[in-house]
């Protein structure tokens, strides 16, 4: 974590008081539901979505205490979609503990997702934060849009590389887009400079859900994502979908027929990863993962130098080079 501790270092001050704000967020009036937002904070990830907030908001012209709400409002909506994505995952684990709905059952997990969302959405709307809100609410709208176009592509296994570019755009990106633009929106920029700043978190997020993808052919448990996990759900990723299009009749028919009949035995499973790695489709996923983070650096020329600029690109960086 050292090299995010050294990303963060113009904004420490800042990321200590976000998370006393964010705390006081979730307090509620009910134990129960005080006590399950208690177990998620003291399990939070890296931060990077409200890092994003406020490096975007100094790169733009300062950290306001818009940026708070922004950053409180980003991360409650983000982990309201984490507690119902391992509902509708059915998933037991996330980071490496229990998931909500593993300890207190689905039910109880949806209710604490919409408290969280709303939580978010009534922090905007308490302080006249109408742009914000309108930034955070289109990111939600697109996560689900994103998340049921995937479920929808999956059933068919016909994913193709725009569609592919769809999803993750809506499902991933959107978020990190909503990072920058609301933290833009905080320091007071203009809409020119927020949509500029709304593109350039799009193509980090892309970038970031490449390198998911990539995980799952590391060969390694140490990413905390088992290898192949991705085959197993049936989820057409990028050096999936290039194998495929690549792929001559005999061998495409062999890696459907294994995604959809055969996709929870290890051997067969292991028989697509080959083939993927054998098909150059990391080294696809790789150099398209490359490109879209070069986009958003090369977007940056346009900020003055700074201390924020020099941790956001660095931040950028870390993205595509993080072992997890």
């Amino acid at each position: 974590m050292s090299g995010l501790n050294k990303i963060k270092a113009p904004i420490a001050k800042e990321m200590d008081e976000f998370e006393v704000k964010f705390k006081e967020s979730m307090k509620s009036t009910v134990p129960l539901l005080d006590k399950i937002t208690y177990y998620i904070v003291k399990r939070k990830g890296k931060q990077v979505r409200p890092m994003f907030v406020f490096l975007s908001a100094g790169l733009c012209g300062g950290i306001t205490e818009s940026t708070y709400r922004a950053a409180s409002m980003i991360e409650l909506l983000h982990t309201a979609t984490l507690v119902h994505d391992d509902v509708v995952d059915d998933a037991n684990e996330r980071r490496g503990f229990f998931s909500v709905n593993a300890l207190w059952k689905n039910k109880i997990a949806v209710l604490v997702g919409d408290y969280l969302l709303s939580r978010g959405l009534l922090l905007s709307v308490d302080f006249s934060e109408f742009r914000l809100l309108q930034i955070v609410s289109n990111s939600v709208r697109e996560m689900s849009e994103g998340e049921l176009l995937q479920i929808e592509k999956a059933r068919r296994l016909d994913i193709d590389e725009s569609v592919y570019f769809d999803i993750i755009r809506q499902k991933t990106a959107t978020l990190i887009a909503s990072c920058c633009a609301s933290g833009a929106s905080s320091a007071g920029s203009t809409e020119e400079v927020i949509s500029a700043m709304k593109q350039i978190g799009e193509d980090i997020g892309i970038a970031f859900q490449i390198k998911d993808d990539l995980f799952d052919y590391a060969g390694s448990s140490a990413i905390g994502k088992p290898t192949g996990i991705d085959i197993k759900e049936r989820k057409m990723t990028l050096p999936l979908i290039y194998t495929l299009s690549n792929s001559d009749k005999e061998q495409k028919r062999l890696i459907i027929n294994i995604i959809k009949n055969h996709n929870t035995e290890p051997k067969r499973v292991q028989q697509v990863i080959d083939l993927v790695r054998a098909g150059n489709g990391i080294k696809y996923a790789t150099e398209k993962m490359q490109f879209y983070r070069d986009k958003a650096l090369k977007a940056l020329d346009a900020f003055p130098e700074s201390e924020y600029k020099t941790s956001f690109i660095d931040l950028v960086k870390f993205t595509v080079d993080r072992e997890r």
